[in-house]
């Protein structure tokens, strides 16, 4: 994987707030969360819990050390074993505002499980085709984290110092959630592991890499089939189907989708003329960007600006 791939990844999304909190559960207990608008974490610090409900995900137990990640904040159960019943988050944290903090307990007589939480809310519109990819749940046990020692002591000193109070907290806050995302996204990318989902493989393969390097960072450019091949190192047979394999997608729909997010992302966050953020993306004929964007987005240019201010 080229160093810079997961950097330019992450850097549209444009992190603004993290709510955390610190659970401290004794068994029986089961939680269950719909699906939240931000990256999520559970780390847990003492004990363990299965989480379920993942789509296309069995149960994982969680042991003391493991850290399991939520990209998109799809929605799942947690609790001290599978099944049961579950009370639902909102019951226990109705806001759940960034920058805030809580802490929850629940009782019972059972053994006990402590882990923190986090919620990165980020800019949704602004994720790229490559970061929609990520699967919906991403594990690293503790044997994964011992070989990050950065991630896992940002991890314990998360943990372990539990205030909310000191200057500048909440800023704190975020940067320290962020450094645990960034760097967590990058130990699952970097783990040698032939199961890992595709997009992963895709990320770390020297020519596929290369390849979504460019599309991440050189949309705008008159790519073809055949020049991203050249790009790859790769043939254009080999190069398609292995792209498709690894990532998803052909890759000139990769590309189309590259330039519709950031287009979608120029029309709400700027006021550069329809005409320009065509060009700007890629397209020589305003004529070309406005029939795409309608195939992509059921709506031309100017409603969707319209529709949707930028905030």
């Amino acid at each position: 994987m080229d160093a810079d791939l997961l950097g330019e990844l992450l850097d549209p999304l444009r992190l603004s707030g993290v709510f955390h909190s610190r659970w401290r559960a004794h068994a029986p207990w089961g939680v269950v969360g719909e699906r939240d608008d931000c990256a999520l974490l559970h780390y847990v610090q003492e004990g363990e819990c299965v989480i379920e409900a993942v789509e296309g995900v069995g149960p994982v137990r969680l042991h003391a050390g493991d850290l399991a990640v939520f990209p998109h904040g799809d929605g799942h159960r947690l609790g001290d074993a599978s099944g049961g019943s579950a009370v639902p988050l909102a019951g226990l944290l109705p806001a759940r505002r960034p920058g805030a903090v809580a802490t929850v307990e629940i009782p019972g007589d059972g053994p006990v499980t402590t882990m923190l939480c986090g919620g990165l809310h980020y800019e949704a519109a602004a994720a790229s085709p490559l970061y929609r990819a990520l699967p919906p749940m991403l594990v690293l046990d503790r044997t994964d984290l011992a070989r990050h020692p950065l991630l896992a002591d940002t991890l314990h000193k998360l943990a372990e110092e539990w205030t909310d109070g000191e200057p500048g907290a909440g800023l704190v806050a975020l940067r320290a959630f962020e450094l645990v995302y960034v760097l967590a996204l990058r130990a699952a990318v970097s783990r040698d592991d032939c199961d890992a989902p595709a997009v992963l493989r895709a990320m770390r393969d020297p020519a596929i890499g290369r390849a979504l390097l460019a599309l991440q960072t050189r949309y705008a450019e008159p790519w073809t089939l055949a020049s991203l091949a050249a790009e790859a190192g790769l043939s254009r047979s080999a190069f398609a189907a292995t792209f498709r394999d690894l990532v998803g997608a052909p890759p000139m729909r990769h590309l189309a989708e590259r330039r519709m997010r950031e287009a979608a992302r120029l029309l709400t966050t700027t006021s550069i003329p329809t005409a320009a953020v065509a060009e700007r993306v890629g397209y020589a004929s305003a004529v070309g960007f406005h029939l795409a964007f309608r195939s992509w987005a059921g709506t031309t240019p100017g409603e969707y600006r319209r529709v949707r201010p930028a905030a």
